[in-house]
């Protein structure tokens, strides 16, 4: 891409917004400590049983952006899962998302997930507090997630229903999920299928198409519709489905597959709102952070104007700085929160950051010198920063 000179403005209207939306989804992968894509993933399993339930086009499309924008609230309670289970955040998420909620598998969870770096003094304290209070506990981190983000989803100028579906995510068939414990056809239908989108992609990614049939058929009619585990029966000797699953084009295949209800205008103020919108996703990550990409904003913002740049390259600078954070969504609270010094492998995380971000933006063709912008905004005069 062509370096746009000072006061050009960038050009959007060639970005798809299932492209825009669906690369910026690849950031809460990285929140919930998911291999690159579980977003994007999710969306082409939940898309397909949606289609085969003969949903209509506007049903389709709320659907769509529910499944990439499922995990919208989900750095709103890394922080506090630091400090509940002494622990990192994104191996605690990665790992739980394939607990299967018995008793069993949540008791060898907790013992296995809390304080593994303390003593066995300590470790015992800690989860024996988690055993006297869990349920509070997971209450408060579910709700908080499911709340920031349908939150989220209204500041991007989604539907109710998206928002909605959105905050029940975790809520089971059975009435045993949370936050509000809905059961059977009270849950919103695109949160029944997100759920089960997410447990299918965890388990196919981790094993194979058997795998993640099987963990569907041994959770229908406690954690899922049965009739939408039906319907992904159906999916199961569709070797073309499985195989874009895998690949490593299945991105590409969900931009294709949005439905086409409407063109969404992405105008100017509309590609700040999503922008800022983003920015409050990786603010939301550590107590420490909170409002940084806003205040980044605001201060580029008056240098850019000290500069003489126009209002045009302003507006731009503006986006790229409260952007310029999404990789930090990849770093433990572990160690974004220690309150120490890091050691050599934690300082290595911290800097991979930048990296990250650059890797993020640049899925998105207009977004290729913020991406740049956002790789080099630990880089210093004298040659000392990073990550290059």
């Amino acid at each position: 891409m062509a370096r746009p000179t000072r006061g050009a403005a960038i050009p959007f209207s060639s970005i798809k917004f299932s492209e825009l939306i669906g690369s910026l989804s690849f950031a809460l992968d990285l929140t919930e400590g998911q291999p690159a894509g579980h977003c994007v993933r999710s969306c082409w399993i939940g898309t397909h049983i949606g289609r085969r339930l003969g949903l209509d086009d506007t049903a389709l499309w709320e659907l769509y952006y529910t499944l990439l924008l499922k995990d919208l609230g989900c750095s709103s309670n890394a922080a506090r899962i630091c400090e509940l289970y002494l622990t990192d955040d994104l191996g605690f998420k990665h790992d739980f998302k394939r607990v299967d909620g018995s008793l069993r598998r949540v008791l060898e969870f907790v013992v296995g997930h809390t304080g593994p770096g303390l003593g066995l003094v300590e470790r015992v304290r800690a989860v024996g507090r988690i055993l006297r209070h869990g349920d509070a506990f997971a209450q408060e981190l579910i709700e908080t997630r499911c709340q920031r983000g349908a939150e989220i989803a209204r500041r991007l100028r989604f539907s109710e229903a998206v928002a909605e579906g959105i905050h029940a995510l975790d809520e089971h068939w059975d009435g045993g999920g949370r936050p509000d414990r809905l059961a059977g056809e009270t849950i919103p239908l695109y949160a029944r299928i997100a759920l089960l989108s997410q447990v299918v992609d965890v388990f196919h990614t981790a094993g194979d198409a058997r795998a993640a049939l099987d963990e569907a058929r041994r959770r229908a009619g406690s954690w899922f519709d049965p009739k939408l585990v039906a319907v992904l029966e159906t999916l199961a000797d569709d070797r073309p489905f499985w195989d874009m699953l895998a690949s490593q084009e299945v991105d590409r295949a969900v931009f294709a597959l949005a439905p086409g209800r409407r063109e969404v205008a992405l105008d100017e103020d509309y590609m700040d709102e999503i922008a800022a919108a983003f920015g409050y996703v990786v603010d939301a990550k550590s107590p420490y952070t909170a409002g940084h990409s806003t205040r980044v904003a605001l201060y580029t913002d008056m240098l850019a104007a000290e500069l003489g740049l126009d209002a045009a390259r302003r507006r731009w600078l503006r986006r790229g700085a409260l952007l310029h954070d999404v990789g930090k969504l990849g770093v433990s609270n572990a160690i974004l929160d220690k309150p120490g010094k890091l050691d050599d492998d934690e300082w290595a995380a911290v800097r991979q950051h930048a990296e990250l971000s650059e890797a993020i933006l640049s899925r998105i063709p207009a977004f290729g010198e913020l991406a740049s912008v956002a790789a080099a905004h630990h880089e210093r005069l004298d040659g000392k920063g990073y990550p290059r």
